[in-house]
């Protein structure tokens, strides 16, 4: 029987969803197929958790934990942690050096799909979806509103370029909000991209290619609700949006985004499962990519899930592709 460590946690804002994702998946699979264990990675350690959540001291020398005297080293580690350090190339250049396999995409592809300016920078050069203007900026340089606002108009998104699920995003819509917007993004990274805003219906498709064929799911749309006009963190984790799975959009938009999507996962030499984000400007007919997630949400009701249950695999059924994919690999 194989051991597999469920590894969530993290460093960064995203650290409670990531535990969420980690439980789901942990919940799911089960014991009767693999050995599984949870290993939680925190800035104040690193350690494992026992079926009745007491800690287990983690070597980090080997990534092997103790459980019962006896020492358990992985066969491969099922990353679901969002944000640094998994979903950003630092744990799989780890698990690289130690010869551990893990079911996301490899050390080079999720460093450069993780900051959002540099990503943007490569989809644009590829030439098959259209991106949006921005301007990256870093921590300590002198920042110039009006010429922001010049180049790339009103309103406009401000996010880290290093972070998720929205957290320190702000959709600004005047000179003087803007400069507070970057401050506040300022404290989630040290580089913060200002993006123009796109006016349409927002978009997701899951990828995953398995040992024997690539699974392009059915897309999801994002819908927030009340006074939430984009997807932040409130609308995504606290039930202020709706999302349509699949979503109800004319078959050539939604053929756009799946062959989009396809295109992007080899083109950007994807692996295990994976988000792309849309606009769709309804009034252009234009697609706009938004991001990619190496390693999107895993919980009950996270998208993924919900668009490959719409083709008819099951959750647990996806969990085990991904693991059966990366242990071949």
């Amino acid at each position: 029987m194989k051991n597999i460590a469920i590894v969530m946690g993290g460093y960064s804002g995203e650290h409670d969803i990531s535990i969420n994702s980690g439980t789901q998946v942990y919940n799911t699979l089960g014991k009767e197929k693999y050995n599984v264990v949870r290993v939680v990675i925190e800035r104040d350690g690193w350690y494992g958790l026992d079926d009745n959540d007491n800690r287990l001291p983690l070597d980090k020398n080997d990534f092997s934990v103790m459980m019962n005297g006896e020492k358990i080293s992985f066969d491969l580690a099922f990353i679901l942690i969002h944000g640094n350090p998994g979903e950003n190339g630092v744990l799989q250049g780890y698990f690289d050096m130690l010869g551990i396999r893990y079911t996301t995409c490899g050390f080079y592809t999720s460093s450069l799909t993780f900051h959002k300016g540099y990503c943007n920078a490569l989809v644009r050069s590829l030439d098959v979806v259209n991106v949006a203007k921005s301007v990256l900026l870093y921590k300590g340089q002198d920042v110039d509103a009006k010429a922001i606002i010049g180049q790339l108009g009103l309103p406009v998104f401000v996010k880290p370029a290093t972070g998720g699920s929205s957290v320190a995003t702000t959709k600004v819509k005047s000179e003087e909000a803007l400069l507070p917007a970057i401050k506040e993004a300022f404290t989630e990274a040290d580089e913060v991209m200002v993006e123009q805003f796109v006016k349409g219906r927002e978009f997701d498709c899951g990828v995953f290619r398995s040992t024997d064929r690539k699974y392009v799911f059915p897309i999801t749309e994002i819908v927030p609700k009340g006074d939430h006009e984009f997807f932040d963190y409130d609308a995504k984790y606290n039930g202020f949006s709706n999302e349509i799975t699949p979503a109800e959009v004319e078959e050539d938009v939604a053929a756009l985004i799946q062959q989009t999507s396809d295109k992007l996962y080899d083109m950007i030499n994807c692996s295990g499962i994976v988000r792309f984000d849309y606009i769709y400007d309804t009034e252009r007919k234009m697609l706009y990519f938004l991001e990619v997630n190496t390693i999107p949400g895993q919980s009950a009701e996270s998208i993924v899930p919900k668009q490959a249950r719409a083709m008819g695999i099951s959750t647990k059924e996806l969990y085990e592709m991904a693991i059966e994919t990366a242990l071949a690999n």
